[in-house]
């Protein structure tokens, strides 16, 4: 495992002694372990791990991957094929993101955690880096984050900015605002 990784395990093990207050607005319930994109097949390699501090610290685990959310949706495309030879043909594409895929993984990932998770279940969403130039990190976020009870944890390849609470993904678009809780990996 590498050292940044079993930082960022060690961040959320600290965090998860913090008892959970009741009550909390859905973005107070909202973490995201940020790590560098290089690190995303390390971290994969030892999501298990944030399982089993889940698990250590008395909670439920529900994980969520996203890996594949757009392929599986675009093979459900009855025109798909005319899709991948006229790409601009997908309707709903609008600022950086199809709307219509949006919606659709926000409704499969609500259905999930509403029929699986509970009050002190950690649902933890991984792949967000498949989902660039397709969805904004940010919108999958706020489609799904009034049905988790427990705490969202979000696996973030990419940065934070503390000082205005920005976040970007794969470095590479420009960030947004958003006052999730962040975990470091801290040197």
């Amino acid at each position: 495992m590498s050292s940044k990784v079993a930082k960022l395990i060690s961040a959320y093990r600290q965090h998860l002694t913090v008892p959970w207050q009741p009550g909390l607005a859905a973005i107070q319930r909202v973490i995201f372990a940020v790590y560098d994109k290089t690190d995303e097949l390390r971290l994969r390699a030892n999501v298990e791990e944030f399982a089993l501090a889940t698990q250590q610290a008395g909670k439920q685990w529900l994980l969520l991957d996203v890996t594949n959310a757009f392929p599986e949706w675009m093979a459900a495309q009855e025109y798909r094929d005319a899709y991948f030879e006229c790409p601009e043909d997908l309707a709903g594409y609008q600022n950086g993101e199809l709307t219509e895929f949006v919606a659709n993984l926000n409704d499969k990932l609500k259905t999930r955690i509403s029929a699986e998770a509970g009050p002190d279940t950690v649902v933890a969403l991984l792949g967000v880096g498949t989902l660039f130039g397709l969805a904004r990190v940010s919108s999958v976020v706020e489609g799904i984050k009034e049905a988790v009870q427990g705490r969202m944890l979000v696996f973030f390849p990419g940065e934070h900015h503390p000082e205005n609470h920005t976040y970007r993904l794969l470095d590479a678009r420009d960030g947004w605002n958003y006052l999730a809780v962040p975990l470091l990996a801290k040197d």
